[in-house]
Parts: structure tokens; C-alpha cells; sequence
């Protein structure tokens, strides 16, 4: 702090009569000191300014004593005054001087720390780096959950449908209870928030690609439902890499701590998520009206009776397609306005062009990425249309 002046303090210094002091009486020098009570350096200017007078002990040679007075000019920082020492006292029998030494001893408690206050400190210190455990429930729940998704792809496929309706529902209840549990003891950990997600995106594409190589989902629905996943996938790569503060380092882009953008639902993306899984698990219970272990189960009964009472086997169907079209369309939607939104996704920084114009270039790869899978999508249905006029004109004709 600018200012600061301190009271005159006189060192004394025990030298040889053969020491001159003219680079310290008559020249300004910068100095240094360290208060104990804090770890920032202090620097000032100083004007030193000497006198000399010569000792004659009683037995021993003669010794010059110097008494300084110093005069602070300018200061950074404030600094402690320096109070006068006794200097009938010899230096110690390390070499250090009376002034080192009082120094020394004037250090606050906490800069001379013991060994074992040592060891708590630094254990204090390192807490905060320990592993933490994942050996928890949420987490079990998580990775079964993870682990049941291949398994069900297989029972759809091989139509073996009662098995993964069960343990879709096990995945659901798990998805839910988890979650309730992490929050309810507090056993959230950063392994959670990571593989949870992931475990959801897993379960949604393995019963999207099961579904349409079982013939259950349309290839067109699932070819937009995936596409856009991929669209949005490729989109957070460009992102990542775009907004990265420099340098661009493979480790420093898998760095998460180091967030770059954000990304924001849209409103019309939530609603399509839960009109995804409401489709999917409505395929699921009709796969089970074509699964004889299902008709034979205690639920055989149940599961018929809901079927005469939507309307039977036709009506349950005309409701499927109708489901199909409704999320293909929110689909769509939901796709695009990743590309025409301005805030779905937000690029931190202070640079407010870049920002636009690495925006703009991440809305138009969603789009095109997106544009060309809605074309190839339209192709499919396109090609599954004649196929069913020609089946229809052959049926016609026999």
C-alpha cells in the first residue's frame, strides 16, 4: 500500500572494522521482508542512512557496531514495523545474527508447525482427493441397468417378448428408484451422473434398432428417431472443439471441468422423449398379444381383454401407426429447432462475434446432418409405400 511509512528502527549489526557501508548508507535499495502472518512479499523503497562507533570489550578484540536508521519512500504493501533488538548479545553458534535469530523466534505459532500438526494439515489438505466410493446402490441399479440392455435387444429380436417386457419394466422402475435413492441418502458421485445418462441413451437405441429389425417399428421412424441422435452427437462434436479456449489439446477437450457451451432442451425435444418412450413401451405390450409364454401367463387374460376393449387386433394397429406418425413428427420438429434456435445452445465466452458466428456454423451442421436424414427417412417410406401397393395390386389380382 502506497504511503505506508515506518517509525525509525535501528539494526544493529556486529561487523569487522574492515566493512564499508556505502552501498548501504548512501544508496537507495529495494528490500524485502516476509511477515509471519502472511505469505505475500512486501516491497519498498528504502534510504539508509549509518553511523559508526567502535567497541572496546573488556577481553577480545575490538568490534565496530553500525546503527542504521531506514526511512520507507514508497511501499507496495503494508509492512510490520521493526521493533529495536538488544545487540549485547554474540551471534549464535550457527552463524546467524541476533537480528535472524529474533526474527525467528517472533514467527506466529502457525508458521513453526510440528511434524505431527505437520501431517494433519497436509491430510486436511488432501481430503478433498480421495476416491470416492461407487460401490453404491444407485450405482448397482445403474450398471444392471446397463447390463439388462443388450439382453433385451436379444429377446425382441429372437421374439421372445415376455422376457424383455420384464425387464424393460425392471430397467423403468430402476431408472426411477435410483435416482430417488441417490437423492434421498445423498450417494450421489460423478461415476452416477455419468453412466446414468448413458445407460438411458443405450436402453432408447438398442429398443429402437430391436423394434425395427424385429418388424414391431417402422425403418423410417427409427431411421429419424436415431439420425437425430447422431445429427446432435455430431453438432456437441463441433461445439466441443469450436468453443475450447486455446490450446486445442485432445486432453484438454475430454477435460469436462473445463466447460466450453451449454446446452439447453428444448421444449418441443422434452415432449418427444416422452412420446418415444411412450410409443416404445406401447410396441412392447403388443409384442406381448404375439407371444404365446405371454398369452399362456396369469396376465394372458388381462392382456386379451385389453385388446377386445380397444377394438381388437386392427384397431390396436391403426392406433400404433397413428402413435408412429405423431412422433415422427415431433421428431422432425424436435430436430430442427436445434437448428433455427439461437438459445438451445450457448457458447461461453467474451467474444460475442465468435460466439455468433461458431453458433451459426454448429446450427447449420445439426441442419444438414438432420436435412439428410429426413430425406433418407422419406426415401424408405417412399419405397415402403409401393411395396405395400404392389403386395395390395397382387392380392387383388389372385
Amino acid at each position: 500500500m502506497a504511503g505506508v511509512a515506518l517509525p525509525p528502527a535501528n539494526l544493529q549489526l556486529i561487523l569487522s572494522p574492515g566493512f564499508k557501508l556505502r552501498a548501504i548508507s548512501h544508496l537507495p535499495r529495494i528490500r524485502q521482508t516476509f511477515p509471519g502472518s502472511s505469505s505475500r512479499a512486501s516491497s519498498f523503497w528504502a534510504r539508509s542512512a549509518g553511523t559508526r562507533h567502535c567497541v572496546h570489550p573488556s577481553s577480545g578484540p575490538a568490534h565496530w557496531r553500525y546503527a542504521i536508521r531506514e526511512r520507507v519512500l514508497f511501499s507496495t504493501s503494508g509492512v510490520r514495523g521493526i521493533e529495536p533488538r538488544d545487540t549485547d548479545k554474540e551471534p549464535s553458534s550457527a552463524g546467524k545474527t541476533k537480528q535472524e535469530a529474533s526474527t525467528k523466534s517472533n514467527l506466529p505459532p502457525k508458521a513453526r508447525l510440528s511434524p505431527s500438526a505437520l501431517t494433519s494439515t497436509l491430510k486436511a489438505k488432501l481430503a478433498p482427493l480421495r476416491h470416492e466410493n461407487i460401490y453404491t446402490l444407485p450405482n448397482i441399479l445403474t450398471f444392471s441397468r446397463l447390463i439388462a440392455t443388450p439382453l433385451i435387444g436379444y429377446f425382441i429380436i429372437h421374439n421372445h417378448h415376455l422376457y424383455a417386457f420384464s425387464l424393460f419394466m425392471y430397467a423403468g422402475i430402476s431408472d426411477l428408484l435410483d435416482g430417488w435413492i441417490a437423492r434421498k441418502w445423498k450417494l450421489q458421485t460423478v461415476v452416477g451422473s455419468v453412466v446414468d445418462p448413458m445407460a438411458d441413451k443405450a436402453l432408447m437405441t438398442t429398443l429402437v434398432g430391436c423394434l425395427a429389425v424385429n418388424g414391431s417399428l417402422s425403418v423410417p421412424l427409427a431411421t429419424l428417431i436415431l439420425g437425430r441422435d447422431v445429427s446432435l452427437a455430431i453438432a456437441a462434436i463441433y461445439y466441443r472443439y469450436a468453443s475450447l479456449p486455446a490450446p486445442k489439446t485432445l486432453a484438454r477437450y475430454w477435460d469436462f471441468s473445463l466447460p466450453s457451451a451449454e446446452v439447453h432442451p428444448t421444449t418441443i425435444s422434452k415432449f418427444n422423449t416422452f412420446l418415444q418412450l411412450g410409443l416404445i413401451g406401447t410396441m412392447m405390450c403388443v409384442g406381448l398379444l404375439h407371444d404365446p409364454s405371454a398369452i399362456n401367463s396369469v396376465a394372458g387374460g388381462y392382456l386379451t381383454g385389453v385388446q377386445e376393449i380397444l377394438g381388437g387386433p386392427e384397431r390396436v394397429g391403426s392406433l400404433v401407426t397413428s402413435m408412429q406418425v405423431v412422433v415422427a413428427t415431433t421428431t422432425i420438429w424436435s430436430g430442427l429447432s436445434y437448428a433455427w434456435l439461437k438459445s438451445a445452445v450457448t457458447i461461453l465466452g467474451h467474444d460475442e462475434a465468435l460466439k455468433r458466428k461458431q453458433g451459426f456454423r454448429g446450427r447449420m451442421i445439426v441442419g444438414g446432418c438432420f436435412g439428410a436424414v429426413i430425406i433418407a427417412a422419406v426415401g424408405l417410406a417412399w419405397r415402403d409405400w409401393l411395396k405395400g401397393e404392389e403386395e395390395a395390386m397382387e392380392e387383388s389380382h389372385d
